[in-house]
């Protein structure tokens, strides 16, 4: 039998106002990291040309994310799991609604377009509006912002709990990465870049990680990074510059990227698009938490 609820356990019910009021701040959200994507031709191709299993997967990988993103970094961290799992699921419902409405609107979908050509459109959009639309949610609103003791505190015992650290890491990479990976232009840098620039692209990935996150303070980031050892700095930069490369790698490969290119040209396109991927998840992981 379940435990009677206390004064001090999160309602499970809200109002219909505040209800709407999330919803207008995903929607927002949503649109204001996954505009550029809805308007990216190459996107719309990756839609057509993705086979059902590999669309199906990213839509699971996107759920996953917001379950991930909910738990660890969203604005109600202490929710029971079944909170989690409801919200994760409407903010993945959310981000199909918005998909499908402004890609019927801008002409993409219409009365040529096939039944698998749309569903994939919109799956492969809605990933990154999904994740908007939670972030969104959790971050635009202002009831928030007001720190004290206790979700300082709160926020310290948070940058502790690596994995809650990796996985949101993990979305703000996506999220940048998102907008430039489907783009013919990652392709071109990689191939006429020399061995030499990918070298330093990847020191500057590394030395811009390290400096937001340890450094500059950027957003209050003692609040989420720890600095106790000079090692701990040194393993949450080379860790974070991981999460950047493995997030780019998956997402290239999820657009073709990669196909047809030879591995010294899918290595240059990793490292390339890492640049972004590291701002998401060093910049991008403190402001989606801030």
């Amino acid at each position: 039998m379940a435990d009677a609820p206390t004064a001090d356990a999160p309602s499970r019910r809200r109002p219909v106002a505040e209800s709407l009021r999330e919803y207008g701040r995903g929607i927002a959200g949503g649109l204001l990291f996954s505009l550029p994507l809805l308007y990216t031709m190459e996107v719309w191709w990756a839609g057509f040309t993705s086979h059902p299993g590999s669309v199906l997967g990213y839509l699971v990988a996107t759920y996953v994310l917001l379950l991930g993103y909910n738990r660890y970094g969203g604005f109600r961290r202490d929710l029971y799991w079944f909170d989690v799992f409801t919200d994760s699921l409407e903010e993945l419902g959310l981000g199909l609604l918005v998909s499908v409405v402004l890609l019927v609107l801008i002409g993409r979908i219409g009365h040529g377009t096939s039944l698998q050509e749309a569903v994939g459109m919109v799956v492969v959009e809605a990933g990154t509006v999904a994740i908007g639309v939670s972030v969104g949610t959790a971050q635009l609103g202002g009831q928030h912002r007001e720190e004290n003791e206790e979700e300082d505190q709160k926020r310290l015992e948070s940058a502790d709990h690596i994995p809650g650290q990796l996985v949101i890491s993990f979305c703000g990479a996506v999220l940048f990465a998102a907008n430039v990976a489907p783009t013919e232009e990652i392709v071109m840098i990689a191939a006429e870049t020399q061995p030499w620039c990918l070298l330093g692209l990847a020191v500057l990935s590394l030395l811009l990680g390290g400096l937001i996150l340890f450094q500059s303070d950027f957003t209050r980031a003692h609040r989420f990074t720890r600095r106790r050892l000079r090692r701990d700095v040194l393993a949450g930069t080379f860790v974070t510059y991981a999460i950047a490369l493995l997030s780019s790698a998956l997402v290239l490969w999820f657009f073709g990227r990669f196909n047809g290119n030879g591995l010294s040209v899918c290595a240059a396109q990793v490292v390339v698009l890492a640049l972004a991927s590291t701002l998401g998840a060093s910049a991008g992981r403190l402001l989606i938490q801030s």
